[in-house]
């Protein structure tokens, strides 16, 4: 089943062939600031099962550690991938995913990683759109 995935402002578009590795909810630091976001859902993809269809030239890269490339929309911001040249994949982040993988995540790692006030919140009011009196 391909699975396509775009960028917010749907600049850059890609497709995948499947989830090569389960989905797993990345604490690290670097992940956390890149995405502005607790955790970023992430899973591998060989490279042979990624698409770029739409965009190429709208991507730009940040070099976010020695030999690992962070690709995102140049336009909106979007992260897509991260990527070392050496790997048979990429590192999808799984978010931007149009499609329902039909998977759901499986591991968080690095929750070494967590700030104190990034608790998951389980006991928080939840609202299906925007609080009441908003």
């Amino acid at each position: 089943m391909t699975l396509k995935g775009s960028c917010l402002c749907g600049a850059v578009r890609y497709e995948v062939d499947r989830l090569d590795t389960p989905i797993g909810h990345c604490h690290c630091a670097t992940c956390r600031k890149a995405h502005a976001a607790p955790y970023a859902p992430t899973a591998r993809v060989t490279r042979d099962h990624f698409h770029l269809i739409a965009g190429a030239d709208k991507l730009s890269a940040f070099e976010s550690s020695p030999g690992r490339m962070r690709r995102f929309c140049s336009l909106c911001g979007t992260h897509i991938v991260a990527e070392r040249a050496e790997q048979s994949h990429v590192v999808l982040r799984v978010a931007t995913l149009d499609d329902d993988p039909g998977v759901r995540p499986a591991v968080h790692i690095w929750t070494s990683h967590d700030a104190p006030w990034l608790a998951e919140g389980a006991d928080l009011p939840r609202f299906p759109e925007w609080p009441p009196r908003r």
